[in-house]
């Protein structure tokens, strides 16, 4: 159900009619908007209503100098996640797509990610595992190691 439910406020006008004004095929329509007008109203819309983007973690901390912190994502939002950035990375480069490229373009911006640590660390497993054993051992890994375990955690009513 998650797979199928995944990203479906693309169907909204919001950020339906900002795809088709500014799609190039070969980056997100959202920076080519953010260039236009200096925001981009399809991303706001989108990351306050798909869990699986860190941007939807992000709230105030509560510790004194904290400003903006990392929620901890749930275990099924971060693969789907990284299941994101690897279609992207597909999508958008298909010539030039390796194992590699979801890591490589994740290191390029990490800096600035404000993300919980545990959420960090599973992300960066992920891509990393990706990167030197490939696809089909990774997704193998998720589904027999990651979800399988979360759902029995789930199921036990532990987390």
């Amino acid at each position: 159900m998650q797979g199928l439910l995944h990203d479906m406020s693309k169907y909204s006008w919001t950020e339906f009619s900002v795809g088709v004004k500014y799609y190039q095929g070969d980056r997100s329509p959202n920076n080519a908007e953010r260039e236009d007008k200096g925001y981009t109203s399809a991303w706001l819309h989108h990351k306050g209503r798909n869990k699986h983007h860190l941007e939807y973690w992000i709230d105030y901390g509560l510790e004194d100098g904290q400003t903006m912190v990392g929620m901890e994502m749930p275990v099924k939002y971060v693969v789907e996640m990284f299941c994101d950035r690897v279609a992207a990375s597909k999508t958008y480069h298909p010539e030039t797509y390796t194992d590699q490229a979801a890591l490589i373009y994740y290191e390029k911006g990490k800096d600035k990610y404000i993300m919980h640590p545990n959420t960090r660390k599973l992300l960066e497993e992920l891509l990393q595992m990706l990167a030197e054993r490939g696809e089909d051992e990774t997704f193998s890994y998720i589904r027999q190691e990651i979800l399988h375990n979360q759902k029995k955690t789930d199921s036990s009513g532990n987390k």
